[in-house]
């Protein structure tokens, strides 16, 4: 637990409107206090092996760890689900087969993101949203220039083209942020499906006025009525 802080949360996968098959994957050890979301690569062969390995080998993780070995353990899992997705890719004949990773984990105050691809993490604070994450992506460059924003971004016909994933490249990269937890802070964790129809103002809109029961509910129903094209996954978490 976060010190002298309680949290809520709430998580949801769904398989979208034109999918037959659910490529992401979610996973919640609040007894770790450890967040997940996994994108399986859409495209490709696998994607749901992919994102599914990921969530089976962070599960993995021995309960008790200090905050030091948590972080080192779950960077481990990601590094060795990486191995074994290449291992897999190529006893299928050499095929890509890959996965976005977001990951949050709470402790003693504090809070630390770690990533692969555009998969992210927000947090909203006394009503203010803000993206933790930065999307390793062929547009992310166009807004980390100031050349335009995340939500033009999601809808620029390269969106999809992310640069970094597990299982793809010799060598995983995974970026990391830190920051200190207020009580009062609700955390958003969620795979693109959500973000590609869910602008800043209307996550700032539905995680600042919405509580915790129906907040996913409307999140979901906001990328359903946008068309539902992917898969779409998201957590949320209260700090109290």
């Amino acid at each position: 637990m976060t010190e002298n802080m309680t949290y809520r949360f709430v998580a949801q996968t769904h398989v979208g409107l034109k999918r037959k098959v659910n490529e992401d994957a979610v996973l919640a050890m609040p007894e770790h206090d450890i967040w997940l979301v996994s994108d399986g690569m859409g495209g490709h062969q696998a994607g749901d092996y992919a994102s599914a390995l990921i969530v089976d080998t962070v599960a993995t993780l021995p309960t008790g760890l200090d905050p030091a070995a948590k972080m080192h353990g779950l960077r481990d899992r990601i590094q060795n689900a990486h191995r074994a997705i290449q291992a897999e890719a190529e006893a299928r004949g050499g095929g890509t087969i890959g996965a976005t990773v977001v990951a949050l984990i709470l402790a003693n105050g504090h809070f630390l993101g770690v990533w692969a691809g555009d998969s992210r993490i927000y947090r909203l604070r006394k009503g203010e949203i803000e993206m933790l994450t930065s999307d390793h992506s062929a547009v992310a460059d166009y807004v980390l220039a100031g050349k335009m924003s995340w939500d033009e971004a999601d809808q620029h016909p390269q969106s999809n083209a992310i640069t970094r994933a597990v299982g793809v490249g010799e060598e995983l990269e995974l970026d990391k942020v830190r920051g200190g937890v207020e009580p009062g802070d609700r955390f958003l964790i969620c795979s693109d499906g959500l973000t590609k129809y869910a602008t800043f103002p209307m996550l700032q809109d539905v995680l600042s006025t919405a509580p915790l029961e129906t907040a996913g509910d409307r999140l979901l129903q906001i990328a359903l009525s946008g068309g539902g094209a992917d898969n779409i996954s998201h957590i949320i978490i209260d700090v109290i």
